[in-house]
């Protein structure tokens, strides 16, 4: 399976860990961060992430400020309270699935 496909459906995770490990941060750094995180195996696309982004902002676990940078405004994205929360439970419920999988792929059936 391709690494970007495993990703996508745990985009929200990647984020919300993201944002809890680093702090304030906009966009460009974190498909930055997956990229050389993964040393490019896996790859966020401004496509995908902006859209998750809006999603966990409109949901209330994220706080949102601007700054001008080089002439230019860039979105910072920072956890709230509800949003670390949130990155927690979501942390936990990836881990369990990971671990149902591995037993999974383990597996044998008991012949009587």
């Amino acid at each position: 399976m391709e690494p970007n496909k495993i990703i996508r459906g745990s985009l929200s995770t990647v984020i919300l860990q993201l944002l809890q490990q680093n702090g304030r941060m906009y966009g460009y750094e974190m498909t930055k961060a997956v990229k050389d995180g993964s040393k490019g195996k896996m790859q966020i696309t401004e496509a995908a992430l902006y859209p998750a982004l809006h999603k966990l902002e409109e949901a209330g676990l994220l706080d949102t400020d601007s700054e001008l940078v080089d002439g230019r405004m860039r979105k910072y994205y920072k956890l709230n309270r509800r949003g670390k929360k949130e990155s927690a439970l979501q942390l936990s419920a990836l881990q369990e699935s990971i671990a149902s999988l591995q037993k999974i792929m383990k597996y044998k059936l008991k012949h009587g």
